[in-house]
């Protein structure tokens, strides 16, 4: 058996760094792209088929450490699809896992997840050839399934640039409300915070909404609702009860 081949290579295009490990297996050549199959990464691929051993005579895609696939994973297996049929090799796939995964059980396909030697006999039913594949990417229901993970992706990354933009808008508003309980009360910025965070939770009020009425008030506004101002009150009590 000879030593594994590492090539890494970075896609041109993509949205993120893939690289493709290369371990040959006497005369199995095991592809392991790492990272996410989005466009351009068929320009990563070509050099590396282009530099598998001679006497190759099986190609297998292990896909345990891609982590997003999109419909360039259909340029992406057609390229595979391709070269084995130039070459004369046979051409498998495993370890099916993660988003790529749950994209061909939404299309209909029953994938095993892992097997213990992608170069070696599968302990489970392999999973479907190559072919299949594609023409289930193909289909409207793999297109649309690829589609619904991209929009679900970028849905999860909004909401957490949102909740950043609010933690990073309500910290000055916070900062100001410790502010004025540490010049009322005496008391720590520490034990400040604490006071905001029980009035909150008792209120069952936002932190921010809290501080807010608290400076507005101090600032000659209206004053907290009764159910706030109250939170308000019982958290200072309690603060004080519990400092000597």
């Amino acid at each position: 058996m000879s030593a594994p081949t590492a090539l890494p290579l970075l896609a041109s295009g993509a949205d993120g760094p893939l690289t493709i490990r290369t371990e040959t297996r006497g005369t199995t050549a095991v592809l392991v792209p790492s990272g996410e199959i989005v466009h351009g990464c068929t320009t990563v691929l070509d050099p590396v088929l282009g530099k598998l051993p001679e006497g190759t005579d099986e190609l297998v895609l292990d896909m345990a450490e891609v982590t997003f696939m999109d419909t360039a994973g259909l340029q992406f297996l057609e390229r595979l699809e391709d070269y084995s049929g130039l070459a004369g090799i046979s051409l498998r796939t495993v370890d099916w896992t993660g988003q790529p995964r749950r994209i061909l059980e939404i299309t209909g396909l029953s994938v095993p997840a892992a097997a213990a030697d992608p170069a070696g006999p599968a302990s489970e039913p392999p999973p479907p050839d190559t072919g299949q594949l594609l023409a289930s990417l193909r289909s409207d229901q793999g297109l649309s399934a690829v589609a619904a993970e991209r929009a679900e992706q970028v849905e999860r990354l909004q909401e957490q640039v949102q909740q950043l933009q609010q933690a990073i808008e309500s910290r000055p508003v916070i900062d100001q409300a410790r502010g004025i309980l540490m010049a009322v009360e005496s008391c720590t910025a520490d034990q400040a915070w604490d006071t905001l965070r029980d009035a909150s939770q008792h209120a069952n009020t936002k932190l921010r909404d809290v501080a807010e009425a608290l400076v507005t008030v101090s600032t000659g506004g209206p004053a907290p609702t009764e159910p706030v101002r109250t939170a308000l009150r019982d958290a200072v009590e309690r603060r004080q009860r519990r400092v000597p």
